[in-house]
C-alpha cells in the first residue's frame, strides 16, 4: 500500500509540473492596410502580445516600391487623420518592418483610437503608399445604407452607406454617380426630412464628394454642435442628406435622401 501511495503521488506531481510549462497562447490581432497613393500596395499589420508589457508590430507590404518606408501609428481614422504618437521601424528592402512596442500594452493597442500608415519616403512623407484603421477604428459588419435621389435636372444619384466601427463612431460613406470629374460638392446631414419645409437646419457637415470619382468619406464622432453621436443613434435619427451644386444652400441642391427614422 505504501509502494502505490507513493506512485500515485508521484505521478500527480508530475501531471501537475507538466501542465505548468504548457505555454499559453500568445494573443494577436491582424488589420489589413489598404493602398492609398500608389497603386497596388497592399499590406497587413500583426499585433502579438509576447509579454504582459511588451507586444511585437509585424508590417508586410506587397508591391511596395524599392526602398526604405517609414512607418508610424497616429491618432484618429485614417479618413480623419492624426498626429503621429508611435514610430515603427521603417519597411525595409524585403517589405518588412518588425517592432517592439513598449509604451503601450497589447491591451491598449486593441482598442486604441487610431491607424497605421506607411509613407514613401522620409523625404516624401505626403505620399502614402498604405495606410489602415486598428483597434477600436475597425469597422464591423453592421451597417445600413440609404438611396439618394437626384433633384431636378442634376442627375446625381447614389447611396449613403453608414458603416460602424468597434468604438462606436460611424464611417459615412456618399457614393454618386452623375458628378462633373475635378468639380468638389458639398454635402451635409440635415435635421428633420427631405420633405421639410424651407429645409431643415444642418446637423453635421460631410467631407466634399469628390467629382472624379463620386466618393465622399466622413468619421463621425459628434455633430457640430459638439454633441456626441454614435452609430446607433443614427438609425433613428430623425434626418436627411444633402449634396450641393457648388455651396450649401436650399437653391444648389442637386441630390438628398432620408436616412435614421425618416
Amino acid at each position: 500500500m505504501l509502494a502505490a501511495l507513493i506512485i500515485l503521488l508521484s505521478s500527480g506531481g508530475c501531471s501537475k509540473t507538466s501542465d505548468s510549462l504548457v505555454p499559453t497562447p500568445a494573443r494577436r490581432a491582424n488589420y489589413n492596410l489598404m493602398v492609398k497613393d500608389v497603386l497596388g500596395v497592399t499590406g497587413k499589420a500583426t499585433f502579438v502580445e509576447t509579454s504582459s508589457t511588451e507586444t511585437t508590430v509585424t508590417i508586410v507590404l506587397t508591391g511596395a516600391p524599392s526602398g526604405i518606408h517609414p512607418a508610424e501609428l497616429c491618432m484618429n481614422s485614417a479618413v480623419e487623420g492624426g498626429t503621429v504618437v508611435l514610430q515603427f521601424n521603417p519597411v525595409d528592402t524585403t517589405g518588412t518592418s518588425i517592432t517592439t512596442v513598449t509604451s503601450l500594452t497589447y491591451s491598449q493597442l486593441i482598442v486604441y483610437d487610431g491607424f497605421i500608415k506607411v509613407d514613401s519616403s522620409s523625404t516624401n512623407p505626403g505620399v502614402i503608399l498604405v495606410q489602415g484603421d486598428i483597434g477600436g477604428n475597425v469597422i464591423t459588419a453592421t451597417q445600413k445604407s440609404y438611396v439618394l435621389d437626384t433633384v431636378g435636372a442634376f442627375g446625381v444619384s447614389g447611396t449613403a452607406l453608414f458603416q460602424k466601427r468597434v468604438n462606436g463612431n460611424t464611417l459615412v460613406t456618399l457614393t454618386v454617380t452623375g458628378t462633373i470629374p475635378g468639380d468638389l460638392y458639398p454635402a451635409t446631414i440635415n435635421l428633420g426630412s427631405i420633405s421639410s419645409v424651407g429645409g431643415g437646419p444642418v446637423v453635421k457637415g460631410l467631407n466634399d464628394v469628390d467629382g472624379t470619382n463620386g466618393k465622399s468619406l466622413t468619421n463621425i464622432r459628434k455633430l457640430d454642435s459638439d454633441v456626441t453621436i454614435t452609430y446607433d443613434n443614427w438609425l433613428v435619427y430623425d434626418g436627411y442628406i444633402n449634396i450641393y451644386q457648388t455651396s450649401v444652400g436650399l437653391s444648389n441642391i442637386i441630390c438628398h435622401g432620408n436616412i435614421g427614422s425618416n
